[in-house]
């Protein structure tokens, strides 16, 4: 096999990626050293105030003060953590200290006399939205939500498996979900009889469901009605206008926002990070990175099963302990479905994420 060269335009774009990564691990070594237990001495530090993580970098924070008295620019700090602290992230309630605002730059695009603090301790959650990483270690992306917001839209093409993912990870947190259908612009003659079932089959089992278009307009009021005085972070896949979707909810946000790839109508990634964003109505939302995948393998069957709203009356009711709810007789999920109680489509979507369980684990 010959040996496959580099252009100079790969070559050069190694280098700069090479140069910036070395930029930002200088950044965050000068960081630590300044923001390290022996600089930040208590003569170095303010007084302990509480606040609410608004964006998540790694490793610092923005974190917006929640004292009264504090309504300047500098209510909003970047802030280290201390290496003790578990994993801290958007949402977060936490204690932090103002630090010396002289002489130093925290991360990238934070720059010398700019105010920092650390963060000392982290409250406890009352909810929090995790998805697992490649390693199957589940990891936060939101705390403190009252809602998961699955949004979805005509293009990139809706997944009823990721969407009923989101779904069951939002059921076995304890978290109420909702469907946001935006782009509603974009429903046609050819999808419209696909895209309308898709929808109307979680309007059936309950779920809080919002057709809407940030283009036009349509259902943006109902929405922000429902959202208010709710924190809710939206989540799905990249290019489905979820940073659209912020911007007409609130102009003054004014998110980047990305177009679809049109080789692969598949959306592009604007959002890198976490963000916390306040509505005008009093309502807050956490926009979350683009994902087209969402593994669920830290659940077994079982768990995947009571994800399924419609799938709880039959649990435990087959004739059989030990059921797999295949062929044996007497099995309740068979003869629910038979009845019509449970859909084809989502109790396909549940031995999707059953059979799956093997391959992502």
């Amino acid at each position: 096999m010959t040996k496959r060269h580099l252009t100079k335009q790969q070559r050069q774009r190694i280098q700069q990626n090479q140069a910036k990564a070395r930029a930002e691990a200088h950044a965050r070594r000068e960081a630590d050293e300044y923001l390290s237990p022996s600089n930040l001495s208590p003569s170095k530090l303010g007084p302990e105030q509480n606040g609410r993580v608004i964006a998540s970098f790694g490793t610092q924070v923005d974190v917006e003060s929640e004292s009264p008295s504090e309504q300047s620019i500098y209510s909003i700090r970047r802030c280290h953590l201390r290496a003790n602290l578990p994993t801290i992230v958007t949402g977060d309630r936490v204690t932090w200290q103002d630090g010396d605002t002289q002489g130093v730059g925290v991360g990238v695009g934070v720059g010398v006399g700019v105010g920092v603090g650390v963060i000392t301790a982290q409250h406890p959650r009352r909810s929090e939205l995790c998805r697992p990483d490649n390693r199957g270690k589940l990891r936060p992306v939101a705390a403190n939500i009252d809602r998961i917001a699955v949004v979805i839209a005509p293009y990139p093409e809706p997944h009823a498996n990721l969407i009923d993912r989101y779904l069951v990870a939002a059921e076995h947190q304890s978290i109420q979900p909702i469907v946001i259908f935006n782009k509603a612009d974009l429903i046609d003659d050819k999808n419209y009889d696909i895209l309308t079932r898709l929808l109307d089959r979680y309007v059936q089992l309950g779920y809080d469901c919002f057709l809407a278009s940030a283009q036009s307009g349509e259902g943006i009021e109902k929405l922000e009605d429902y959202l208010e005085g709710l924190t809710s972070v939206f989540v799905g896949q990249s290019g489905v206008g979820k940073s659209s979707l912020l911007n007409t909810l609130s102009p003054n946000i004014d998110t980047p926002v990305g177009a679809l790839s049109t080789s692969k109508a598949k959306g592009t990634h604007t959002t890198t990070n976490s963000q916390l964003f306040h509505l005008p109505n009093g309502a807050d939302v956490i926009d979350s990175p683009g994902i087209r995948e969402f593994g669920l393998w830290h659940l077994d069957p079982a768990s995947i099963a009571e994800g399924f709203v419609e799938l709880r009356p039959f649990i435990g009711q087959c004739k059989f302990r030990d059921c797999q709810h295949q062929k044996e007789p007497g099995c309740a999920f068979k003869h629910a479905l038979d009845n019509g109680n449970i859909s084809k489509e989502r109790f396909d979507s549940y031995w999707h994420m059953i059979n799956s369980l093997e391959l992502e684990s």
